[in-house]
């Protein structure tokens, strides 16, 4: 398994404390076929209504979606717009009782109207002022959520959640319990002392800042790539902060990583057509906090967060990105970028792997397959099988084994597309590749206390059998899980596709 995959599966373990600027986003869909008789405006006939959490509660979202235990601190007024916020937040998981309810506030609610999916028109409403009180209460949620939480991230859109007070009762706490912070606002400048693990700005934000500290100009970022400015902005921008590294975002392009010790890279990101950036860098912040939460490297956390980000704004309106989403891609890419699942020094630290599970007294569970084309059968089937022990090895057959077992026409998916998604796989730990035609080999290597195999194997005699007894492994039988197999699915698929073609010939 991908230590980069791992980092995503430790998302679970973690508990998130957001600060930030709640806001209530709301989108009015429709379709606009007439001008409107009282003015040269569309009028739209509305056909949709979605609310979602945006602001800082879209980072909460993101990071309750990622798979974390979330505590939001924010302030909201006593109005429609709060209780609706409010209300979703709960449906999603988290916890609302850290956001005050302030009489002096009113909650930011931005409202969207689309037309056949082009904006109409945003309408913002909501005042950035809280009272004394209002604070008082948030600082106190402060010291309480603080006490328990794996990591900080600060959602700060400058409407007045982050008081002078808060930001430094921050600092304290952390002083005393250091623990990552992540900090995304529009005016770093506030948060100068608070010595952030990361800020994230965007490229014109870091560019703004540094320019109002009268330190350098810098020019578009186009060029700024291609001659090293975006290098020495990043410089400067650690020269104004009090912070170990700057994430610079630049949409399409990745981000820019700069640290202290003077270490520059750039991360790409693949680009992704019409892209909807709204929330995007939410999702950004929350999956790289999430992966330094988790023991990431700062590098290995940028990584992960483009792929939070290329998700994102792949969605439209505000989006979350799920748990399994993240999985999936982070171990497709990692699967796509090197061949460690077929290369033997990676079989070498499967197996140290392995004997350190033992050591530690797990039992390890063994099961192989061509898992070409995955149905509910497979889920259940794994799900069943991490159920009998401790650690779930899948061994994969290649594309060249693939074929000879299923026929010319087998695998449908390639062996570095079937190993990712079998990666990404919730109950599996460990996935490797074998070219043989039986897991023979396989488990001699790995030696599995428990070798699993599908009910259609019952009444066969496994080839596999006496390997199994010889390292002092039992074998179990799992029933099949309905009749659905992939197989069947190709069936389906080939029928389904005959009687299209069959419909276009009588068509003509």
């Amino acid at each position: 398994m991908s230590m980069v995959v791992d980092l995503v599966r430790r998302f679970r373990q973690l508990r998130a404390l957001v600060i930030g600027d709640a806001m209530l986003d709301t989108y009015f869909e429709g379709t606009a076929a007439r001008l409107c008789n009282e003015g040269p405006v569309p009028v739209v006939s509305k056909t949709a209504e979605r609310r979602i959490p945006g602001g800082a509660a879209n980072t909460a979202a993101n990071l309750r979606a990622l798979g974390a235990q979330v505590d939001f601190l924010s302030i909201v007024g006593q109005d429609t717009a709060g209780t609706l916020l409010r209300a979703i937040l709960r449906e999603q998981g988290i916890d609302d009782r850290w956001m005050v309810e302030d009489a002096a506030s009113a909650t930011l609610h931005k409202l969207r109207i689309l037309a056949d999916g082009q904006y109409v028109v945003r309408l913002d409403e909501g005042v950035s002022y809280s009272s004394a009180e209002g604070q008082r209460q948030l600082l106190a949620h402060l010291e309480e959520t603080f006490a328990r939480c794996d990591l900080v991230v600060i959602s700060d859109y400058c409407y007045g959640t982050l008081s002078d007070e808060l930001i430094e009762r921050l600092r304290t706490l952390r002083a005393a319990r250091p623990c990552p912070l992540l900090v995304d606002s529009k005016n770093l400048h506030r948060f100068r002392n608070l010595g952030a693990t990361v800020v994230t700005p965007n490229y014109e934000e870091a560019r703004l800042l540094v320019e109002a500290g009268g330190i350098v100009h810098v020019s578009h970022a186009a060029n700024a790539l291609a001659n090293g400015e975006i290098e020495q902005l990043g410089r400067r921008l650690l020269a104004l902060l009090d912070a170990e590294h700057a994430a610079i975002t630049m949409s399409g392009d990745g981000v820019f990583l700069v640290d202290r010790q003077g270490t520059a890279r750039h991360i790409a990101t693949h680009p992704v057509a019409q892209a909807n950036d709204v929330g995007a860098g939410d999702s950004f912040a929350a999956a790289m906090a999430l992966a330094l939460g988790a023991g990431g490297a700062i590098e290995d956390a940028a990584r992960i967060a483009n792929d939070a980000a290329s998700i994102a704004v792949s969605k439209r309106w505000t989006a979350a990105v799920s748990y399994q989403e993240l999985l999936q891609r982070v171990s497709l890419r990692e699967h796509t970028a090197r061949s460690m699942y077929t290369a033997p020094e990676a079989l070498e630290a499967l197996l140290v792997q392995l004997e350190a599970e033992r050591l530690c007294g797990q039992r390890i569970v063994f099961t192989n397959g061509v898992f070409d084309i995955l149905h509910a059968g497979h889920i259940q089937f794994l799900q069943q099988a991490k159920a009998l022990g401790d650690v779930l090895v899948v061994a994969i057959n290649s594309d060249a084994s693939a074929r000879r077992i299923k026929g010319k026409n087998r695998p449908i998916n390639s062996e570095r597309d079937r190993v990712a998604l079998v990666a990404a796989l919730d109950p599996v730990d460990y996935v490797v590749l074998f070219d043989q035609d039986t897991p023979v080999e396989m488990i001699r290597l790995l030696r599995p206390d428990i070798h699993v195999k599908g009910g259609d194997y019952a009444d066969e005699a496994l080839p596999e059998a006496e390997v199994v007894r010889e390292v002092g492994g039992r074998i179990v039988i799992l029933p099949l899980a309905g009749s659905i197999s992939t197989s069947s699915v190709i069936d389906r698929i080939i029928d389904l596709a005959s009687g299209a073609t069959n419909s276009m010939e009588v068509e003509r």
